[in-house]
C-alpha cells in the first residue's frame, strides 16, 4: 500500500490504465502508460458530444455503442467524471493524508476546457436553450417552437404507421384536429420562411467595424487582466515558497502542508488557465468568426435544410426569443433577436406589420442613406452601444461559429 500510494504521488499509474490508454511494459519490474490510438479517438469525440449540451450523456454512449464503441453506463459516467484524461492522477487520502491530484507522467487526451465543460452538464449547471430532457428527433426538430394558431398550444409530433410505410405530423397537443401536417411539409415550409430573410449589406458592413473597434478595446483591457492575473500568480507563488519553507522548519503538520499545498496549487491553476485564455490569439481572432456568421446569416434556409439537429436548435433558438405560429401555410412571429432585427430588412414584414415612414435604429431602411459622416458616426456610436449592454451579439458572432 504504501508503495502504490508513493507510486500514484510521483505522478504514475499504480493500476490498469482507463478506456483510451494502454500499460506498456518497458523492463521486467517497470511499465508506463501510452496513448492507445485505436481508442482514444472514440473517447475524445464522446467528451466532444457530451461537452456541447446538445444530446444527454446517456444517449451519446447509446449512439456510440450503435456504431461498435458500448461502454457500461455506470463506467461511462465514471469515465466522464476522470480527470486522469486531462494528466491528473488522484492520490487517495492515506494514513491521515487528504485525497489531492497531482500532474501525471502521461499525455491528456482531452483538454481541459472541454473536460470542466462536461463536468458542468453532468453537474446540472450549465443552461441550455432549449432544455432537452431526451434525444430529438431529427423530422420534429421545430416541435416545441411552434404553437398552434387556434387554442396557442405547443405543436408536438410523432411518428405513425400506414399506407405501407411510416410517416411523421406535427399536430396540437391540445387537439389534434386543431392542426395536423405532415412534418416534411412543415420543415420544407419554415426553410423558405427563414429564406425571406435578406440581410441589409450596409448594416453588416457597420456591424463588422463595430465588431473589429470592440475586439482591438478587448484586446488592450486583456492585456491589464494579464498583468494583474499574473501578480495574483506571483502571490500564490509566493505563499506556496512559504508553506514549504514552514513544513522545512517543522511550523506546520504534513496534514496542514498538504492541504494548504491542495489549496494555493488549485488557485494558481486556475489562475494560470485564466492567463493562457487572454494571451491565446487563436481566441480573440475575430476574422473567421466574422466570416462564418455572415455566411451564415446570407445562408439561413440552408443551414436550416442541412445543419444537424443541434445547429438548428441553436439557430431557431437564437433567432426567435418568442414562439412562432404556423396556421398550416405561413409562419409568424412577434419579435425576432434584435440584433437580426437590426441585420434583416424583412422581419416587420414577416410579422405582418407595415413599416413606418420615415428611418429609425430598430429597423434600417433598405435604401442606403447618402454617405453624410456625421450621420454614419451617430449610427456606429449608437450601436455601438447596444452590442456591449446586450449580450445577443455574442449569439449572432460568436457563439454559433462553434458549431
Amino acid at each position: 500500500m504504501d508503495g502504490i500510494h508513493g507510486t500514484l504521488a510521483k505522478g504514475k499509474c499504480a493500476n490498469k490504465a482507463p478506456r483510451g490508454y494502454k500499460n506498456v511494459r518497458i523492463s521486467k519490474h517497470e511499465t508506463h502508460v501510452e496513448i492507445d490510438t485505436n481508442t482514444a479517438p472514440f473517447i475524445q469525440a464522446m467528451f466532444k458530444e457530451v461537452a456541447k449540451g446538445i444530446e444527454t450523456p446517456c444517449y451519446i454512449r447509446r449512439k456510440f455503442a450503435r456504431k461498435g464503441y458500448n461502454i457500461p453506463e455506470s463506467s461511462f459516467l465514471e469515465m466522464l467524471r476522470n480527470k486522469f484524461y486531462i494528466g491528473k492522477i488522484r492520490v487517495p487520502a492515506y494514513k491521515g493524508e487528504p485525497e489531492y491530484y497531482v500532474n501525471g507522467e502521461h499525455e491528456a487526451i482531452i483538454d481541459e476546457e472541454t473536460f470542466y465543460k462536461v463536468q458542468e452538464i453532468l453537474d446540472g449547471k450549465r443552461k441550455k436553450t432549449p432544455k432537452l430532457s431526451k434525444a430529438i428527433n431529427p423530422d420534429l426538430y421545430l416541435r416545441k417552437f411552434l404553437i398552434c394558431p387556434v387554442c396557442g398550444c405547443a405543436l408536438t409530433g410523432a411518428t405513425s404507421s400506414g399506407n405501407g410505410g411510416k410517416y411523421t405530423y406535427y399536430f396540437c397537443c391540445n387537439n389534434q384536429k386543431h392542426i395536423r401536417m405532415r412534418a416534411e411539409n412543415v420543415n420544407e415550409e419554415f426553410a423558405r420562411y427563414t429564406a425571406q430573410l435578406k440581410p441589409n449589406k450596409t448594416v453588416l458592413n457597420l456591424y463588422n467595424e463595430i465588431l473589429k473597434d470592440l475586439q482591438n478595446e478587448r484586446k488592450g483591457e486583456s492585456k491589464k487582466e494579464v498583468v494583474a492575473l499574473q501578480n495574483e500568480l506571483s502571490t500564490v507563488q509566493k505563499r506556496i515558497n512559504s508553506i514549504e519553507d514552514k513544513y522545512l522548519d517543522g511550523d506546520l503538520t504534513k496534514e496542514e502542508y498538504n492541504r494548504m499545498l491542495e489549496r494555493y496549487t488549485k488557485e494558481a491553476s486556475t489562475i494560470q488557465q485564466q492567463v493562457e485564455m487572454r494571451e491565446n490569439p487563436n481566441r480573440s481572432n475575430i476574422e473567421p468568426k466574422l466570416n462564418y456568421s455572415i455566411n451564415l446569416i446570407n445562408n439561413i434556409d440552408s443551414y436550416i435544410r442541412n445543419a444537424s439537429v443541434g445547429v438548428k436548435i441553436k439557430l431557431i433558438s437564437s433567432m426567435f426569443p418568442e414562439k412562432i405560429e404556423f396556421d398550416g401555410k405561413t409562419y409568424r412571429t412577434n419579435s425576432y433577436n434584435k440584433v437580426l432585427d437590426l441585420i434583416y430588412q424583412q422581419t416587420n414584414e414577416l410579422r405582418g406589420v407595415e413599416k413606418k415612414s420615415g428611418e429609425s435604429f430598430s429597423t434600417f431602411s433598405a435604401s442606403v442613406p447618402r454617405p453624410a459622416f456625421e450621420i454614419i458616426k451617430v449610427r456606429k456610436m449608437w450601436v455601438k452601444r447596444k452590442m456591449q449592454k446586450n449580450t445577443t451579439i455574442i449569439l449572432c458572432f460568436n457563439r454559433l461559429q462553434s458549431n
